[in-house]
C-alpha cells in the first residue's frame, strides 16, 4: 500500500490551517500545523515530510527565514509559501530565497492541490537523466562555464519558479529551456516552445490564448492556445523582447494568475504551467527605454541562466564539432567522417558570432563538401570568415600560420557596416540549407533547428519565399 504524503502546514491562522487540513484530508493528505517557527523546526527534526507550505508572517520569525533554513538543513523538501493575494514582490522573494512555488491568499483549493501533486512528483529516473541527457546528449562539454551551468540547472530543476535564459544568439537557449523541463518534475507534461518574433502581430493573441468560433472572420472553430497546450508542463518564451506591449500586458496576467480568456469567449480557464522565457536583448535596456513592461520582467525574471558564446568555451569547439559530426552521420546514414589536425586548429580559431548553430552549420556543409573519410581544410574554408576575437589570438605558430592564409584570401567587411553584414550571413546559410534539402523547407528548418515558422519568417525578411498561399 502506497504511503500517504505528509505536510507540514505553517501559519498562525488556526482557522485557516484547519480549513486547510480537512481540504487535504480529502484527497489522501496527511498534515501536521506548526503555529510558530520555531516549532515547525522541531517538526521537521522528528518528521519525515513530503513537503511544507508556511505564511510568511509567523509570531517568532518570518516564512522567508523557514525557507531559507529549510534549504539548508533539509534541501530535498518542497516548500511553498502563502502570500497576500497581489503582492507579487514577496512571492519573488520567496522564489529567490528557494522556495519551491507560492499560493497566494485566499487560498485557491484547485491550485493548492496542483502545487502538491509536482512538489510529490520525484521522478526515479532523475538521476539517469542527469547522467544520460545532460552530459551527453543536450549538453556537451566540459569547460569550466558548462560545468557551472549544469550546476544551476540542477538548482533551478527542484523548483517551480519562473526562469530566465539570457545569451547571443545560436547559443542553445531553447536546448537549455527543454533540458530545465526534462530534469524538473513536469517533465511528464508537455514542452511548449513559442518564437515571440515568428507569430505575425495580428495573430498573436489567438495563437497564444486561442480564440472561439465565430470571434472574428475566418474562425470557423474553437481554437486552443499555446498557452492552455502548456498546461501541466512548461511554457518557453523565446525572444519574448518581441511581443508587443498589449501582447505583454495579457501574458503577464496569464502568468500571475494561472487563467487565460480565449479570444471571443465570456469564460476563463485555468491553466497550470512554468515559464520559461529566453531573449538576446537586454530586458533592462528595453525597461529603460519602455518598451518592455517592468512588472512583467520582474515577474519572469526570478532564476537566470546565462548561457556562454561558444567563443569562451575552450576544447568545447571541438567536442561539439565530433558530436555534430556524428549526429549529422547517423541522420543521412553515411560512414563518419574525422576532423584533420588542421580543420581542429582552424575550428578553434574562429570567432562563431552565430555560437553552436553556426559551428553545426560549418559541419554539415564540411561533410556535404567532403568526398572521403576525413574533413579537412579546404572543407571548412568555404565557410564565411569569423574573425576572432584578441583573447583568440593566443595560439600557436601553426594557427597564426594558418590564420594568415585564410585572412588573405578572404573579403573583407562591407562597406555597409556589420548589421548588413550578419544579415548576409544568415541569408547565406538559409540558401545552404534550402540548397542542401532540394528546397524541403520542412527538412532545411529541422537542420537549422528552427520551427518551420520561424523558417518562413525569415524567408519572408530575406525575399527567398515564393509560396504565396
Amino acid at each position: 500500500m502506497e504511503q500517504q504524503p505528509l505536510v507540514l502546514l505553517v501559519d498562525d491562522e488556526e482557522d485557516l490551517c484547519t480549513l486547510m487540513q480537512m481540504s487535504l484530508s480529502r484527497i489522501g493528505i496527511k498534515t501536521h500545523i506548526a503555529y510558530r517557527l520555531e516549532q515547525a523546526k522541531k517538526f521537521l527534526s522528528e518528521y519525515r515530510y513530503d513537503a511544507c507550505l508556511t505564511d510568511l508572517n509567523l509570531p517568532d520569525g518570518n516564512g522567508l527565514q523557514l525557507v531559507e533554513w529549510i534549504n539548508q538543513h533539509y534541501p530535498s523538501i518542497p516548500v511553498a509559501v502563502l502570500t497576500a493575494y497581489g503582492n507579487m514582490e514577496i512571492a519573488i522573494a520567496a522564489l529567490k530565497a528557494g522556495a519551491f512555488d507560492f499560493v497566494s491568499k485566499p487560498v485557491n483549493q484547485k491550485h493548492l492541490e496542483q502545487l502538491l501533486q509536482k512538489a510529490f512528483n520525484k521522478p526515479q529516473e532523475l538521476l539517469q537523466i542527469k547522467e544520460d541527457s545532460l552530459e551527453q546528449k543536450l549538453l556537451v562539454g566540459q569547460s569550466l562555464p558548462i560545468q557551472q551551468l549544469r550546476v544551476t540547472l540542477n538548482k533551478i530543476a527542484r523548483s517551480q519558479a519562473p526562469v530566465f535564459i539570457t545569451g547571443e544568439s545560436g547559443t542553445g537557449k531553447e536546448v537549455i529551456a527543454n533540458l530545465v523541463h526534462r530534469l524538473s518534475n513536469r517533465n511528464e507534461g508537455p514542452f511548449i516552445a513559442i518564437n515571440c518574433g515568428a507569430i505575425p502581430t495580428e495573430l498573436m493573441e489567438s495563437e497564444l490564448f486561442g480564440h472561439k468560433k465565430g470571434s472574428f472572420t475566418g474562425a470557423t472553430q474553437d481554437k486552443q492556445g499555446l498557452i492552455q497546450s502548456a498546461h501541466g508542463g512548461s511554457l518557453f518564451l523565446d525572444e519574448i523582447a518581441e511581443l508587443p506591449l498589449s501582447m505583454q500586458v495579457k501574458l503577464l496576467r496569464a502568468v500571475q494568475e494561472k487563467r487565460i480568456r480565449p479570444v471571443g469567449s465570456d469564460c476563463e480557464i485555468d491553466v497550470d504551467f512554468r515559464v520559461i522565457s529566453a531573449s538576446h536583448q537586454d530586458l533592462e535596456a528595453l525597461v529603460q527605454q519602455g518598451r518592455f513592461r517592468q512588472d512583467l520582467f520582474f515577474r519572469i525574471h526570478v532564476m537566470d541562466l546565462v548561457l556562454p558564446p561558444l567563443r569562451e568555451r575552450g576544447d568545447d569547439i571541438i567536442l561539439l564539432a565530433h558530436h555534430f559530426i556524428q549526429k549529422i552521420s547517423q541522420e543521412w546514414a553515411i560512414p563518419q567522417k574525422q576532423l584533420t589536425d588542421r580543420a581542429k586548429s582552424f575550428l578553434l580559431s574562429q570567432y562563431y558570432p552565430g555560437n553552436v548553430r553556426e559551428l553545426r552549420n560549418i559541419i554539415e556543409r564540411a561533410i556535404t563538401l567532403s568526398d572521403d573519410e576525413i574533413i579537412d581544410l579546404q572543407h571548412l574554408q568555404s565557410a564565411p570568415l569569423r574573425y576572432p576575437t584578441a583573447a583568440a589570438s593566443e595560439v600557436t605558430e601553426d594557427q597564426h600560420s594558418l590564420r594568415s592564409d585564410i585572412l588573405i584570401s578572404s573579403k573583407k567587411l562591407p562597406d555597409e557596416g556589420l548589421e548588413l553584414y550578419l544579415e548576409n550571413i544568415e541569408k547565406d546559410i538559409l540558401l545552404n540549407a534550402l540548397n542542401l534539402t532540394h528546397w524541403n523547407r520542412t527538412l532545411a528548418a529541422k537542420k537549422l533547428g528552427m520551427s518551420f515558422r520561424s523558417l518562413r519568417y525569415r524567408l519572408k525578411k530575406f525575399g527567398l519565399d515564393t509560396d504565396e498561399d
